[in-house]
């Protein structure tokens, strides 16, 4: 460790395609979260604008057009003492099932709202059932 402290901020997309949404899993090799299911997106850059930024990373990672609906919830988190992420996650919308991955994730699912409780970690669920996206 650098001793630094750094905050990062991401934005993530909810996509969603008719009755389903899209997640996506995250590399091996990820040395954050390997292996686990995520919604897609990522770090905003210096001179984008929050929404440019998420149709910016879906596109990269998902090959998708997205369009952006609302902001869902907004949260932070600690990947280790001297790194703390805001992440700031919005319903989108695409127009195609059509999903073209990047090399940061090794599978995709578009899933029901029951299925995004099985395959999401518990915290991004909770952060879902917090804004109503879904329901117990």
């Amino acid at each position: 460790m650098n001793g630094k402290n750094e905050i990062h901020v991401v934005v993530k997309g909810l996509i969603m395609y008719q009755d389903q949404y899209l997640i996506v899993k995250r590399s091996d090799e990820d040395e954050i979260g390997a292996g686990t299911w995520e919604c897609p997106g990522g770090k905003i850059e210096f001179e984008e604008e929050i929404k440019q930024a998420l149709i910016r990373e879906i596109n990269e990672e998902t090959g998708l057009v997205i369009s952006v609906d609302h902001i869902l919830y907004a949260t932070t988190f600690f990947t280790d003492p001297t790194r703390k992420v805001v992440l700031l996650t919005y319903l989108c919308h695409a127009d195609t099932y059509e999903v073209l991955l990047s090399v940061e994730h090794s599978a995709y699912m578009w899933v029901t709202k029951e299925e995004l409780k099985i395959h999401l970690p518990q915290n991004i669920i909770q952060n879902l059932l917090n804004s109503q996206v879904i329901t117990k």
